[in-house]
């Protein structure tokens, strides 16, 4: 069966150097563009110098300096209408429900298969770019 493809401009964000590498073949042969960073530091100075320049922010939740939750807020109060997506391994400060409370807009429990990612990407995509067609509507009512 093959995957869904989509388009759009990604931050993806894990410590580990393999699963960044991997994943960002994985989305680029999904039709995204990648910017990938192993610090969540890292990524935050990226962001905030590119806030514009990406369409959605992936990331980890476990990871040193900055966790994935606080990347998260820091990301949503330069932007607040990025989308994000949330993976992690096991986790104790994390599960799907604060991730909701937090306005994440999926959460994915670690190895996650690449056609389940590839589902996710486009039905968060969709999501946003309906909500954000939405808004213009009422706008031009």
């Amino acid at each position: 069966m093959e995957m869904p493809r989509g388009a759009g401009r990604i931050l993806f964000v894990d410590d580990e150097p393999a699963l960044t590498s991997a994943m960002s073949y994985l989305l680029e042969m999904l039709g995204y563009e990648v910017t990938t960073s192993t610090s969540s530091r890292e990524a935050l100075d990226i962001f905030c110098a590119q806030a514009s320049n990406f369409d959605m922010m992936i990331t980890d939740q476990t990871m040193p300096y900055i966790t994935g939750e606080e990347l998260i807020r820091a990301v949503r109060r330069i932007r607040p209408d990025i989308p994000i997506i949330l993976c992690t391994g096991f986790s104790h400060t994390m599960d799907a429900e604060k991730a909701q409370a937090l306005g994440i807009d999926a959460f994915c429990v670690k190895p996650l298969e690449a056609r389940d990612l590839a589902v996710i990407l486009q039905q968060v995509l969709a999501k946003r770019l309906g909500s954000i067609e939405r808004r213009h509507q009422q706008a031009t009512e």
